[in-house]
């Protein structure tokens, strides 16, 4: 039974050690944040980190993550504090979502590497695809998590979870809170 710390937690998998990373983690460790998209590795959507370096999770087996150290999306921060998930909502660079943890995971990564990439370093070092073509954003986010990262710049972006649907709408006007009459009826 494969053996890993995923998110600072260690964890054991009775599962095939040929099982991909990706369904130990969505089916047997209930971290949903990843994200299958394509199934061979082209797309990113399904990116963690394991011991530094972001890894397609549908190409890694549990067998090749035994005795690993692995971040999923939910491992960044409970309470999207970490400078890629600001940075991402500050910059508007988040369409569906679909392939944001994937990004925010490859991000993260260089980021750990680099805290001040070029728009070059950048571009080799997140190969996700994104259908809603947010790129140049993108690329605005990830320096810009670089510099909170460098202690530059600070950012206040996104309401914490758990925040109540008023007190959201106080924080990003853009918000808009139900009315009692727009409510779904229980």
């Amino acid at each position: 039974m494969p053996r890993m710390t995923v998110n600072d937690r260690p964890l054991e998998f009775d599962m095939d050690p040929n099982t991909p990373l990706l369904w130990a983690l969505r089916d047997a460790a209930n971290l949903t944040g990843t994200k299958y998209g394509c199934g061979n590795g082209e797309c990113g959507s399904c990116m963690v980190i394991v011991d530094g370096a972001a890894l397609r999770s549908c190409l890694v087996t549990i067998a090749e993550a035994e005795g690993r150290f692995v971040t999923t999306i939910e491992g960044l921060s409970r309470d999207r504090s970490h400078p890629v998930q600001q940075s991402l909502v500050a910059e508007q660079a988040i369409q569906c979502g679909f392939c944001t943890p994937g990004i925010a995971i490859a991000a993260a990564a260089l980021l750990e590497r680099n805290a001040d990439p070029s728009e070059a370093e950048i571009n080799a070092a997140i190969p996700n695809l994104c259908r809603c073509g947010v790129y140049p954003r993108l690329v605005r986010a990830i320096q810009r998590a670089g510099r909170v990262a460098r202690r530059l710049e600070t950012i206040s972006a996104a309401p914490a979870p758990g925040i109540s649907s008023e007190d959201a709408a106080r924080e990003v006007p853009a918000i808009r809170a139900p009315s009692s009459s727009e409510e779904p009826e229980g």
